[in-house]
């Protein structure tokens, strides 16, 4: 049995108690945080340096060695330095023969080499087996022990037992492993760590970009149409009325193009009678970004039901209700209760307290921690069913809350309709539309199809 498959065997969770040596080349931050937690889990380790004088930074019960004679001593070693420094290594290319190195470099940008580090490791060491791993985890962590915002780690290389000889280091380390493949994958794992949020980019600029026009949308519609036209300053509404209303509309608009897309798949599937072929890439890329369009949504509903809370507190809103009280006592009469208004007002009330326990109960099973607890016909129901409860109900609380503005020519000032009279354009469009979709007629044919019939076979892709 060769020295690979006994280092296989040394590190294979539940054959020995003994861990494998493994060597670290780099004593910054990283090499030293990994070797500490390397330790604790039970791993001697040995650090090769230029320099072997022991550091205080070092960890105590860690072997500083020169290079060449730190990668004698362990079957694996760790490359913890930067790219441009890796042309020490290609003297000790005889010692590092048959070895499994790890790369954990990370660049400075986007594709900055056109070959990926670990490629060019490889390439500068064509006798050793070259593994990509432990770049999406940071130092701070490791020392810390906050690892669950990065306990994933991704793993790639061509070499098959020295990937599983990796795999099973990170799984003693208490992380979780990722296969990715072979070392061509090495580019797209060390450009992670370089992607701020790429699956929220769009959900981004698209809510604030909205939200921009609604609120400037407001702004002249409720101050300064009122000062030109009423001499009456309400400059005061930026900071919590106009806000109030543009909460409620970016969360409704943005539910119903949660669901929009799915619109969109189905009238295309119905339309090429097949599934077979590829939605345009603008849907595509719509379907990936839903589940950040609802938290952004998510977030717009919270801020509204704090925004409402808070209202009453407000020096306008009692001053507004003192005038009222005192224009009742000096005119010697008592409003009656309207039933009509306090109806209305108690049921969009419920509506959007409903509304709003749906909307949450989505935003908690899209966690990674529900959803992996529950089987995809139980998180459908939820996000699809329940989904669309949730937008029937919050389309019907702003119905009914702002529906008195549809015909009140009041509420088109310079002939513009009311911000409510815009949030519902597309949730009833969503909403009409899917009602269609759900008729047997149309409702079969589509089910069909996603069950893989096709109209016309040889169109498929």
């Amino acid at each position: 049995m060769n020295k690979n498959s006994s280092n296989i065997m040394a590190l294979a969770p539940n054959t020995s108690n003994k861990r494998e040596t493994v060597c670290i080349f780099g004593t910054g931050d990283f090499g030293r945080a990994l070797g500490q937690k390397m330790i604790q889990s039970g791993y001697p380790v040995v650090y090769g340096s230029r320099s072997t004088q022991i550091s205080s930074l070092i960890p105590k019960d860690a072997e500083v060695l020169s290079h060449a004679e730190a990668a004698q001593k362990a079957a694996i070693i760790i490359i913890a330095i930067q790219r441009q420094h890796y042309n020490f290594l290609t003297p000790l290319a005889e010692v590092l023969r048959g070895k499994v190195l790890v790369d954990i470099s990370n660049n400075l940008k986007l594709n900055q080499y056109p070959e990926s580090n670990a490629e060019y490791l490889a390439q500068l060491l064509p006798g050793s087996k070259v593994v990509k791993a432990f770049n999406t985890v940071s130092a701070w962590a490791l020392q810390s022990g906050t690892l669950d915002a990065s306990r994933q780690v991704f793993v790639c290389g061509d070499d098959v037992e020295a990937k599983q000889m990796v795999m099973n280091i990170v799984r003693a380390l208490g992380l979780t492993p990722l296969d990715k493949g072979s070392l061509l994958a090495a580019q797209e794992i060390e450009n992670y760590p370089l992607q701020l949020f790429p699956m929220w980019k769009f959900p981004i600029f698209l809510s604030l970009g909205l939200t921009a026009f609604f609120f400037l949308y407001c702004v002249a519609l409720d101050i300064i149409y009122t000062y030109i036209y009423e001499n009456k300053d309400f400059s005061f509404f930026i900071a919590i009325t106009i806000p109030n209303r543009v909460c409620p509309v970016m969360a409704l608009i943005l539910l119903a193009l949660v669901y929009l897309p799915g619109i969109f798949a189905a009238i295309i599937q119905l339309y090429r009678g097949t599934k077979y072929r590829r939605f345009p890439d603008w849907l595509d890329k719509w379907m990936l970004c839903r589940k950040q369009l609802g938290l952004i949504a998510l977030a717009f509903a919270s801020l509204h039901a704090v925004f409402t809370l808070v209202s009453p507190m407000r020096a306008f809103v009692s001053w507004r209700t003192s005038k009222g009280i005192i224009s009742q006592v000096l005119n010697n009469k008592t409003e009656p209760l309207n039933h009509t208004n306090a109806w209305l007002s108690d049921s969009y009330l419920a509506l959007g307290i409903l509304g709003y326990f749906f909307f949450v109960l989505l935003g908690i099973t899209s966690l990674p921690s529900v959803s992996n607890s529950v089987n995809w016909r139980e998180f459908r129901f939820v996000q699809s069913k329940l989904g669309y409860l949730a937008l029937i109900l919050c389309t019907a609380h702003t119905l009914v809350y702002g529906g008195k503005w549809f015909l009140s020519p009041s509420a088109y000032k310079w002939y513009l309709p009311n911000i409510y009279i815009l949030s519902l354009i597309v949730p009833c469009a969503v909403l009409v539309v899917k009602f269609v979709l759900i008729l047997p007629c149309i409702d079969k044919p589509l089910t069909q199809i996603r069950q893989g019939w096709e109209r016309n076979p040889k169109y498929s892709e």
